[in-house]
């Protein structure tokens, strides 16, 4: 069982505490660490923390934490003065006049983690409770909770001094039950104590493991705790045996500086171990242990065979860690064997070096060095580097190729992690702005991103994101992206994945486009060819589409001609009727031309031709052709003004054109009208162009100082029919003049 004196026993002796604060200290140092007390301890007074313990007795208590650590002098002074920021506006800049920068960056890394608590704690306990969750989805997300918390940091001290005070958190509550607890007791079980586990900091992991788990299981814990204490004497006399037995036998072979001690075996642990294996409490194995410290590997390896000599070797039991090392670079022999009583007994065998790491794991590494010339901060980044990527080990991973494969993905300077207004961690590249943000939570939210708070203030969409910012997206209710957002020197968007969400939406856009712009084709000429009852699915089957949506992206793209659609809506038109040798039936390539126009190049045969926009000729207007480079001839009207002056510059590309013998269908022209403005002349001019059957695919119209300019693009089967129309144009009312663009 985990002891629980609490820290705070030794208060009542603060200079007893201040001795075994400065233990291991210089001189300086431990005056400092007076100094800091004296200051602490006037400036906290009464004041108490959320958990109800007094904000001295907790940095008393984490600071006595921090030395047992053997941490350096300004982490114990971090740890005493930890709440002054909290307490004082210009706190940071007293610490760091009277104790140095180092100390003040220590206690503001303190402060940075303290700020994020409460939503880590509300998403662990709403994880607790949480039954719309899949388990993979709530453990990622705690594992990104961790990451989060470690990748806030500058300094791996920071995060040991955290651990330290949840650790005196816990033995605060263990004097003075709270309703609080249990919440803070789960917190604990899902971010710190597997933090400490993959620092390798035993000491602070298993009392946090132990009196967490007395805290939310009380029953469990207090049955497993009856257990070890009715057999205790009996097993403390069978280890007191052993460790005999064992020196007496390493003795005799050569090896006299073993260090043999019985293990205590820790309650959540055991109950772990029961739960895994579904056994009984008899069924453990190790709830008697032996430890053995030997000086070099090779004795390591000795004390093995002599274990195996004296007792029977479980052969499923043995795990050799010093030649494959756990993630965290924990070392040591692991063997279990049966007693002459029938019950096993677990060993483990280590070299001092190994037992340091595995006790104290990272805080071994910064044990401070009187008179070393290399400052303690020239080697935090390579502490900081190979804390990071201890982060990616996962209890999940099934070998050592996927261990790998995560170790070499833990740069955490390349990721970022941020909160969402409900306390959720989006992990996001180093560099992402809020719009990646925003796509990360949900595509949709992305696309509809119009603005963003970081901490609670407006910023620009392409600002950059750093570790523990909160971020809320602005949202508009209906819309999509800005095209700006695709430009790169705009810096909105920095991932892969944001940027293919974003192009997606435009081309789904754009797809939407072309599907309405094919659907209108196709029901326009299906009308006009009287044939309105056509059941677009047959008539699609019947073109080789699988659906009528192919049928209309095809008409859009041109790469079905008009005269392929007529002759599958009349389903009766013979091959042969489908063009003659003489002339050329041409589709026109955009949409709005939609029959086909027969064009006869002079002296050449199956020529592609489309009807040029400019000046949109009709038959039997007298037209010329253009060669263009990719497109074919381009037909104009004899008297076209672009056509003039394309003929001047390259004479050479000029062909003789002519309408072929079956040049009808639909064409496309422009008919501008003049009148006097007044109410009802557009509806006018409406009614005349639809009593001529003319469709119009395109109007605009000006009104300025009583006068009224209207230009349509309409369709039209021949001149005789437009001049009709203009004809009738002039007569309705105000119309001063009516004539082809």
């Amino acid at each position: 069982m985990v002891s629980v004196t609490h820290s705070v026993a030794a208060q009542g002796d603060l200079e007893h505490s201040l001795q075994s604060l400065g233990d291991g200290l210089s001189p300086a140092d431990t005056d400092r660490l007076r100094r800091a007390a004296d200051f602490a301890g006037s400036f906290y007074g009464d004041h108490l923390l959320g958990s109800g313990e007094g904000v001295w007795g907790h940095a008393l208590g984490m600071a006595l934490i921090v030395a047992g650590l053997k941490l350096d002098a300004d982490s114990r002074l971090a740890a005493l003065l930890f709440a002054v920021p909290a307490q004082q506006e210009n706190g940071l800049a007293l610490i760091e006049k009277d104790f140095g920068r180092s100390v003040a960056n220590l206690v503001n890394g303190i402060s940075r983690l303290n700020r994020v608590r409460p939503i880590t704690r509300g998403f662990v306990a709403h994880a607790a409770d949480s039954s719309d969750k899949k388990p993979q989805e709530i453990k990622a997300q705690i594992e990104v909770l961790r990451k989060m918390l470690l990748a806030m940091v500058e300094d791996i001290r920071v995060v040991l001094l955290r651990l330290a005070s949840r650790t005196q958190t816990l033995r605060y509550y263990a004097t003075e039950p709270d309703e609080l607890r249990v919440s803070v007791a789960r917190e604990t079980l899902e971010l710190y104590s597997p933090l400490a586990n993959r620092l390798g900091v035993w000491e602070l992991k298993w009392e946090l493991e132990d009196l967490s788990f007395r805290f939310m299981h009380p029953a469990i814990y207090k049955d497993i705790a009856q257990h070890l204490d009715e057999k205790r004497h009996e097993r403390e006399q069978f280890i007191s045996t052993a460790v005999e037995l064992l020196k007496r036998e390493m003795a005799v072979a050569g090896v006299l500086d073993a260090e043999i001690y019985g293990r205590p075996k820790h309650i959540y642990s055991i109950w772990n171990k029961m739960r895994k294996k579904d056994v009984a409490f008899a069924e453990v194995y190790d709830v008697r242990a032996l430890r053995v410290i030997v000086d070099q590997v090779k004795d390591c390896y000795t004390a093995l065979g002599i274990v195996h000599h004296i007792w029977s070797p479980i052969a499923s039991e043995f795990d050799d860690y010093i030649a494959n090392p756990k993630g965290n670079d924990y070392r040591s022999l692991h063997t279990a064997v049966h007693c002459p009583d029938g019950r096993a007994l677990e060993v483990q065998i280590r070299t001092r070096e190994m037992h340091g790491h595995a006790e104290l794991g990272v805080a071994a590494h910064w044990r401070y060095k009187e008179g070393s010339k290399a400052r303690p901060e020239d080697r935090y980044d390579e502490k900081i580097a190979w804390l990071r990527q201890l982060l990616t080990w996962r209890d999940e991973a099934v070998d050592s190729s996927d261990w790998v494969r995560h170790y070499k993905q833990a740069a955490f300077d390349e990721t970022i992690y941020i909160l969402t207004p409900q306390g959720r961690v989006v992990d996001l590249p180093r560099g992402a702005t809020p719009v990646d943000f925003a796509y990360r939570v949900h595509t949709d939210i992305g696309h509809r991103c119009r603005g963003a708070k970081v901490d609670g203030a407006l910023v620009p969409l392409n600002t950059q994101l750093n570790t523990g910012q909160r971020v809320e997206i602005v949202l508009a209710k209906h819309g999509g992206p800005s095209r700006d957002w695709l430009n790169a020197s705009l810096g909105y968007v920095f991932t892969h994945r944001s940027r293919a969400k974003v192009r997606q939406w435009f081309a789904s856009l754009a797809l939407e486009d072309m599907l309405a712009e094919g659907r209108a084709v196709v029901t326009r000429e299906i009308q006009r060819m009287g044939y309105a009852g056509t059941k677009l699915d047959d008539l699609s089957a019947r073109l080789g589409f699988a659906r009528s949506d192919d049928l209309f992206i095809a008409v859009a793209r041109a790469s079905l001609s008009m005269r392929q659609l007529q002759v599958a809506v009349r389903g009766a038109e013979s091959a042969d009727d489908e063009e003659e040798p003489s002339e050329l039936s041409v589709s026109r390539q955009r949409p709005s031309d939609q029959a086909e126009k027969g064009i006869l190049i002079v002296g050449v045969d199956r020529l592609l031709t489309q009807l040029a926009g400019c000046c949109k000729p009709v038959p039997p207007d007298p037209i010329l052709g253009f060669v263009t480079r990719g497109k074919g001839v381009s037909v104009h009207r004899a008297d076209c003004s672009n056509f003039a002056n394309m003929q001047a510059m390259n004479p050479e590309r000029v062909i003789e054109t002519s309408w072929g013998a079956r040049a009808e269908g639909i064409f496309a022209v422009d008919i501008v009208i003049d009148a006097h403005d007044r109410q009802g002349l557009l509806r006018d001019v409406s009614d005349v162009l639809a009593r001529e059957k003319i469709n119009v695919i395109a109007v605009n119209t000006q009104s300025r100082q009583g006068n009224a300019h209207m230009s349509f693009t309409a369709e039209v089967s021949s001149i005789p029919q437009l001049n009709r129309t203009l004809s009738l144009l002039h007569e309705v009312v105000g119309v001063v003049g009516a004539r082809r663009a």
